[in-house]
């Protein structure tokens, strides 16, 4: 999972607030959804160049992630590499994407976790802010984790 430090929590709280005032949001479109809004708050760029650095390699946000060189020149790979450098791994960028991330799931009540869906701008906001909320425990003190997120902290 993510390393908690607090440009990423900042970055997290300000993807979902941006998200609920009503930013254009679109699941299909790389620099509308999830993980395009959050490359949006990390990298200033605008949807429309987000769309385009995605168009030079093929897959999802999570393959790309997987796919990603620093040294391939593309503009999608030094996009990722900023998100890498933010404090996230390449499985957190695929989790975003689906919201799939166990330890943020585990901190969000059962009745909500299984509605939530990858596609819904409200499911988004929520799971950012709780993953924003997780990181922040555990920045501020590690050792203070909820007992019932063990499991998923020192997995």
């Amino acid at each position: 999972m993510a390393r908690s430090n607090p440009k990423l929590i900042r970055a997290l709280r300000q993807t979902a607030e941006r998200l609920a005032s009503g930013a254009p949001y679109q699941w299909g479109h790389p620099g509308s959804c999830n993980c395009g809004h959050l490359a949006q708050t990390v990298t200033t760029r605008s949807r429309s160049e987000l769309l385009a650095a995605a168009r030079e390699r093929s897959g999802d946000w999570g393959q790309m992630a997987v796919d990603a060189c620093p040294s391939s020149g593309l503009p999608i790979d030094a996009v990722i590499e900023e998100l890498l450098a933010l404090g996230l791994d390449r499985c957190d960028i695929a989790q975003l994407e689906d919201l799939s991330d166990r330890r943020v799931l585990s901190t969000l009540p059962r009745e909500v976790r299984e509605r939530l869906r990858r596609n819904r701008r409200d499911d988004v906001v929520l799971y950012l802010r709780a993953w924003a909320g997780l990181l922040e425990i555990e920045l501020e003190a590690p050792h203070a984790v909820p007992a019932y997120l063990h499991e998923f902290v020192h997995a």
